[in-house]
């Protein structure tokens, strides 16, 4: 009973193309690919920011906090009478 033979998987296999159908299984393989190869590039990024950050420490402060200033939006909120 522990593993499957290799005719237990064929048989999921099919069953699996008969319900989704070849083309749902080749865009979601796709779309699968993207996201790890966005991810990847997302990790890489991030370690060479990290990297430029710790050498200039000072700058990248104000650069943070100027950058941080130009995304806050200020709104007034109005009481109901």
């Amino acid at each position: 009973m522990g593993s499957f033979s290799i005719w237990h998987w064929l048989i999921v296999l099919l069953i699996v193309v008969m319900v989704f159908g070849t083309k749902k299984l080749k865009n979601l393989g796709s779309d699968l690919g993207g996201a790890v190869k966005g991810f990847k590039d997302g990790v890489k990024d991030g370690g060479a920011d990290a990297a430029a950050s710790d050498t200039t420490a000072a700058p990248g402060q104000v650069a943070n906090q100027q950058s941080a200033e130009k995304t806050t939006i200020d709104v007034e909120a109005k009481q109901k009478s």
